[in-house]
């Protein structure tokens, strides 16, 4: 199997779980437990696994977030609720998001069961490699969900933060910062600036700063867009990002694996369809 293939396996059911960041049921299951505010129930709820972490911590982990943002989104989150709390109410969240977005149908086919077990196969063969990723062994902790579409979901969250704490190393190995970073990302087309920018609550003179940082460095021009050397510094690090989520993958197959992406297309298509995750479609059901 070569990295692409791995990439589009792990992209084709990404819906399923990144959807929590975007469902309206994820608020409402925070604010039942304590947590009021979409970014601190989003830092909350996703550091949870680590247990009851300062905000440095998060600022580490999710590498790219203005820290002024962490630190206040955390202020006092863990004498409001607690590691547990969060993550069941979490789960809780998907669990009536997926349900309401498959159906019962879904919910309870041979097909949904089958994917559920291939991504458990996966996860644990990545559990088999926890070094260097904190977010990922957080959640590797974890006990595993007995209904499957539930543990599809988590298998599926372990693996992108696998990926994700390989994609924060190939980054720090690079020499940028979480806002250069940003900017970078930005640069390749992917989601614009703009979106990246404010999402993350950068300054305008801070990422304006940020980029004449990497323009100093040759990676990007005066407008923030790509030079050939950021370009290239950019598709190295997606390729490092790939080579190292490979592993799980190619431990399951190319049958498993083109198993993995049909059914993923559907469930994704299902997770758009019900209106739980607000993104270009393509991303997904078609990943490239």
């Amino acid at each position: 199997m070569d990295a692409i293939t791995a990439r589009k396996t792990w992209r084709s059911m990404e819906a399923v779980h990144g959807m929590i960041y975007f469902t309206p049921d994820a608020q409402p299951a925070y604010a039942a437990v304590g947590i009021v505010g979409a970014r601190a129930g989003y830092f909350a709820s996703r550091v949870a696994a680590m247990g009851a972490v300062p905000a440095e911590v998060v600022i580490a982990t999710f590498y790219n977030f203005h820290p002024d943002l962490v630190r206040r989104s955390m202020e006092n989150v863990w004498s409001l609720t607690s590691p547990t709390a969060m993550l069941t109410a979490r789960l809780n969240a998907v669990d009536s998001s997926l349900r309401r977005a498959f159906g019962d149908e879904v919910i309870g086919s041979v097909e949904l069961a089958e994917a559920a077990g291939l991504t458990q196969r996966a996860a644990l063969i990545a559990a088999e490699h926890p070094e260097g990723r904190p977010l990922f062994a957080a959640h590797a902790s974890l006990p595993w969900p007995e209904e499957p579409h539930l543990a599809l979901w988590h298998g599926q969250s372990m693996l992108r933060e696998y990926r994700g704490d390989g994609h924060i190393a190939a980054l720090t190995l690079e020499g940028l910062t979480g806002i250069e970073a940003l900017i970078t990302h930005g640069a390749s087309g992917d989601v614009p600036s703009a979106v990246l920018q404010a999402s993350r609550a950068w300054s305008d003179d801070e990422w304006q700063a940020g980029i004449e940082g990497l323009a100093a460095r040759g990676l990007v021009a005066d407008d923030g867009s790509f030079t050939d050397a950021g370009r290239a510094q950019r598709q190295a690090i997606e390729d490092a990002t790939d080579r190292a989520a490979m592993a799980p993958y190619v431990a399951l197959g190319d049958d498993a694996a083109l198993t993995l992406r049909g059914v993923g297309k559907t469930l994704s298509r299902a997770v758009i369809a019900a209106g739980l995750l607000p993104m270009d479609p393509a991303r997904f059901v078609d990943p490239q």
